[in-house]
């Protein structure tokens, strides 16, 4: 029998004010954005499709794996460098502890429910400091050689919600 596809719709809401939540298309964020600016530009939100970051619609990266490659390589690791759309802080001590997530489900905060979906493979982007830009080569050289090339996981997200710094993490199955 063939795989089952599900055509899944992803919508952004951008939170206003407490109690108030605009989708993304909503007009009335336009007026708002452009509220109070002299001269204001002509504005367009555009939706899109495609990530304009990564391929996935949510990335998660622990603190763990940030610090166990500072370890490994001896070169202080700003957990930005992996441009992660969520950071967490696990009770496991272990880096990369995240990897065992894949076919698993998340619930971050009271709502929001994660399918992690696979490992997220790395590129050059991860040598580069987020402050200065300058680069170490010997990051992606160990994730390559010590972590198959893999730092962090890539998730849909099927409940959606607001995620807050601060939110619990929890394994659903």
């Amino acid at each position: 029998m063939p795989p089952t596809k599900l055509a899944l719709r992803f919508r952004a809401s951008i939170p206003i004010t407490p109690g108030e939540v605009l989708a993304i298309d909503d007009p009335a964020l336009l007026r708002i954005l452009v509220e109070g600016m002299r001269d204001a530009p002509a504005l367009t939100l555009v939706r899109s499709d495609r990530s304009m970051t990564d391929c996935r619609p949510v990335s998660i990266f622990s603190l763990q794996s940030a610090r166990q490659l500072a370890e490994e390589t001896g070169t202080p690791v700003d957990k930005r460098r992996f441009r992660a759309n969520v950071y967490v802080d696990l009770a496991s001590a272990e880096g990369f502890a995240e990897n065992e997530f894949v076919g698993r489900s998340l619930r971050i905060g009271p709502k929001v429910v994660v399918t992690i979906l696979e490992r997220d493979p790395r590129c050059m982007m991860i040598t580069l400091d987020p402050d200065t830009g300058e680069k170490a080569p010997a990051i992606l050289k160990k994730v390559a050689q010590a972590h198959d090339g893999m730092a962090g996981v890539y998730g849909a997200v099927m409940v959606e919600g607001m995620v807050h710094k601060g939110d619990s993490v929890e394994l659903l199955d």
